[in-house]
């Protein structure tokens, strides 16, 4: 695909880095030509400086052939005009639009192709939060991430001892816990994979991604790692756009303690949120500060500052001084990846939350939804079986006889809609049906095109 992304700041290198990587066709758009000829030197794109809003700098770039635009600027309104014009000038096909605001929700009129012509809207602040969100409603978790319509969760968890599962081979999972729909998918050792075959042993400090029916989400985390106390007391460091958005989603579900430097901005939490939630004005990193609020007392201590040093330094120091489980957002992926399971027990890359959200629009064939893994090298994808015995890759053929690229796999399978809906674990004689969400995990993101394809029905096809 021919695409265009404007703003080549944190989210938008990401993408591109990200997009780059699937082969397709990526110009950049940015004021800042250092920062562009930065990009340049380190992926296959082309970068385009001026102001994209200019019709005559998206000419430049290419739009009169581009089949989507992404914009990642950090303005709210520039990112809603270039998709106007981008529209309106180019008659570019699809629009994406990164926008912080929440007055603007996807499927507004005001968005419509009447409108600034939004097709769909990213919000990294929204994506962050709810992700954080899940882990402190999950704790053991190193991810949950959520498929069709939540009725199925993949879990990443790291395996301790004690827990029922750990030390004995995947093949017995289902006569232990012949009650909870799950099945491993993927094993990691040392960062290396382990193929999860039936005879796989699950070791302590072994990350497991496991697909469970979402309902049993709490039976899955006890069997691998033990259950964890809920999370109760939590502080965060940093009062930004995610701060305070998660401290908003936390308000009746935890005691929460703010730590931000900037006293204006202490006075605008504290007009925000809760009285009885505590904002503190200093430094997230002040030994002292955290000494004497009782980090140690937290279940949870949460570093969401702009400023990546900061975060890692003050998650370290909260660890040390006794924080039950600490988070860091890492901005910089080589960081995150260097400091996910170390005194840092969960390391999020912000712009990686919001991947899955964009490869969804990006991706051929049915799919539902994509959710990008461990820091971007894998995938889990959700795609849907249509079509008939004829026209499709899928559909009446047992699951042994679907020709997935070697080290992918079928992990779920919903079959019906709503409440009335079925998540199965299937196995080699399982037979697709029409219309059933299958999720497939994809350990290198080079054979994802080849995933994609098994979704497309062919040209006889016209349900």
């Amino acid at each position: 695909m021919k695409i265009i992304i404007l703003g080549a700041g944190r989210v938008g290198e990401s993408v591109a880095e990200s997009l780059v990587s699937e082969q397709n066709d990526i110009t950049v758009i940015d004021q800042n030509p250092a920062r562009l000829r930065l990009l340049e030197e380190k992926h296959d794109l082309r970068g385009v400086v001026g102001n994209g809003i200019q019709p005559s700098v998206l000419q430049e770039a290419g739009a009169r052939d581009a089949d989507m635009l992404i914009a990642c600027a950090a303005a709210d309104e520039a990112n809603l005009v270039v998709c106007k014009v981008a529209h309106d000038v180019f008659n570019v096909p699809a629009t994406i639009a990164r926008l912080r605001s929440p007055e603007f929700q996807e499927g507004d009129e005001l968005l419509g192709k009447s409108g600034f012509a939004v097709d769909h809207v990213i919000c990294p602040e929204e994506s962050v939060m709810r992700y954080i969100h899940q882990l402190i409603s999950y704790p053991e978790a190193l991810q949950v991430l959520e498929f069709a319509d939540g009725r199925v969760s993949l879990i990443a968890v790291r395996a301790a001892d004690g827990g029922a599962v750990v030390g004995h081979p995947i093949g017995e999972i289902r006569e232990r816990f012949p009650q909870v729909q799950m099945r491993v998918v993927a094993l990691y050792r040392q960062d290396a994979e382990v193929p999860a075959t039936p005879d796989a042993r699950i070791l302590p400090g072994d990350e497991v991604f496991v697909l469970a029916d979402t309902r049993m989400i709490r039976h899955v985390l006890g069997a691998i790692h033990n259950i964890d106390e809920p999370v109760r007391r939590v502080m965060i460091a940093g009062g930004g756009k995610v701060g305070l958005r998660l401290a908003r989603s936390l308000a009746g579900q935890c005691e929460v303690k703010i730590v931000e430097r900037d006293r204006r901005r202490c006075e605008y939490l504290a007009s925000q949120l809760p009285s009885e939630m505590l904002i503190l004005n200093g430094d997230g990193a002040d030994e002292d500060l955290l000494l004497d609020e009782n980090v140690g007392d937290m279940d949870m201590f949460l570093a969401l500052t702009s400023d990546d040093e900061d975060n890692i330094m003050s998650a370290m120091l909260a660890k040390r001084l006794g924080a039950n489980r600490v988070l860091s957002l890492i901005n910089r992926r080589a960081y995150a990846d260097m400091m996910q399971g170390s005194t840092i027990d969960i390391a999020i890359s912000p712009a990686q939350t919001v991947i899955g959200e964009l490869l969804a629009h990006l991706r051929q064939g049915d799919v539902a939804a994509v959710h990008s893994l461990r820091h971007g090298t894998a995938e889990a994808l959700e795609g849907i079986a249509r079509g008939d015995v004829k026209t499709s890759k899928l559909v009446g053929r047992l699951v042994q006889e679907v020709k997935l690229p070697s080290g992918a796999r079928i992990g779920a399978i919903v079959r019906g809609e709503g409440p009335d809906s079925e998540v199965l674990m299937p196995h080699h004689d399982t037979v697709i049906q029409a219309n059933d969400h299958i999720i497939i995990f994809i350990p290198n993101k080079r054979l994802v095109r080849q995933v994609e394809k098994l979704f497309q029905v062919s040209a006889t096809f016209f349900g």
